[in-house]
C-alpha cells in the first residue's frame, strides 16, 4: 500500500483520529497537508513528522467556510502540484438528546461534519479530476447506522453516507474514487471524558476500543491502489458492534453463547 509522491490532506489532522490517519499516511510515504484549526498541535506535528524524514505541512482550515478551502488547496497546489486524496476527518459531536439540543448547536455540528465534507469534495475533486485519479474517504460512523442519543452527530454521519455515495457515483466517470469510513468506539482526546465508553466497551464483541491507528489502517488502504475498484461504499470499522451487539448480548445473557 505504498503512497509514495502521493498528496493528501486531512481535515482535523492535527490529532487524535486525524494525528494517526495523517502520520500514517506519511509514513506510508504521502506528502501530507494536515489541516485543523488547532494551529499550535498542527504545527507541532507536522514539524515533527518533518523531523523524522516525512513529508508534511501545515495549514490554517476552517472546514465550514468555503474561502477557507479555496486557501488551504492553494496551499497544496503551491506546494506539491497536485491533490491525490482527501481524508474529511474533521467531526465535532454535541452530546444532547433531541428534547436539549438547540438550534445553533444543531446546526453547528452538520456545519462542521456533514457540510465541511460537502465543500471539501467540492475543492478537491476539479484538481484530482485534471489527472484522472483521487480517493476521498469520509469519517462517518457505525452511528450512521444507528439511532445515536446525540441526534445532530448521528444525522450528520448519517449524511455523510449519503454524500458518500452521491459524489462516488458523479466522479466515478473522472477516476476518482469516494468511500466512507465508520468507526465504532475510538477513545481520542474528542470523548475520553465521556459515560458511554464502558458500556459501549460491554456492549462491543471484541470488548474493546478501536486504536486511532487501526481506523488509519483502513485509511490507508482506501487511500492506495490497492482498494482501485472500490467506491460508493461505507466500511464499518466497530469490533462487531453494527454487526449484531445487542443480540449477542442476548445470547450471552440466555446462555446460548458462553
Amino acid at each position: 500500500m505504498t503512497l509514495e509522491r502521493k498528496v493528501a490532506i486531512v481535515t482535523g489532522g492535527a490529532r487524535g483520529q486525524g494525528e494517526a490517519e495523517a502520520t500514517l499516511l506519511a509514513r506510508k510515504g504521502a506528502c501530507v497537508l494536515i489541516a485543523d484549526v488547532l494551529t499550535d498541535e498542527g504545527r507541532l506535528l507536522a514539524e515533527k513528522l518533518r523531523n523524522a524524514g516525512m513529508h508534511a505541512r501545515f495549514v490554517e482550515l476552517d472546514v465550514s467556510d468555503p474561502d477557507s478551502w479555496r486557501a488551504a488547496v492553494a496551499v497544496a497546489q503551491e506546494w506539491k502540484g497536485r491533490i491525490d486524496i482527501l481524508v474529511n476527518n474533521a467531526g465535532i459531536i454535541n452530546r444532547s438528546i433531541v428534547a436539549n439540543t438547540s438550534l445553533a448547536a444543531w446546526e453547528r455540528v452538520l456545519k462542521v461534519n456533514l457540510t465541511g465534507a460537502f465543500l471539501g469534495i467540492q475543492a478537491v475533486a476539479p484538481y484530482m479530476a485534471e489527472h484522472g485519479d483521487g480517493s476521498i474517504i469520509n469519517i462517518s460512523s457505525n452511528s450512521g447506522f444507528s439511532g445515536h442519543y446525540d441526534p445532530a452527530y448521528t444525522a450528520s454521519k448519517w449524511g455523510l453516507r449519503g454524500l458518500t455515495r452521491s459524489a462516488a457515483m458523479e466522479y466515478a466517470s473522472k477516476g476518482i474514487r469516494v468511500n466512507s469510513v465508520c468507526p465504532g468506539l475510538v477513545v481520542t482526546e474528542l470523548n475520553a471524558k465521556s459515560p458511554h465508553l464502558q458500556p459501549m466497551i460491554d456492549m462491543t464483541p471484541m470488548k474493546r476500543s478501536a486504536a486511532p491507528e487501526e481506523i488509519a489502517e483502513l485509511v490507508c488502504f482506501l487511500a492506495s491502489s490497492a482498494s482501485s475498484f472500490i467506491t460508493g461504499e461505507d466500511f464499518v470499522i466497530d469490533g462487531g458492534f453494527t454487526a449484531g451487539a445487542a443480540y449477542r448480548r442476548v445470547a450471552t445473557e440466555t446462555g446460548i453463547l458462553s
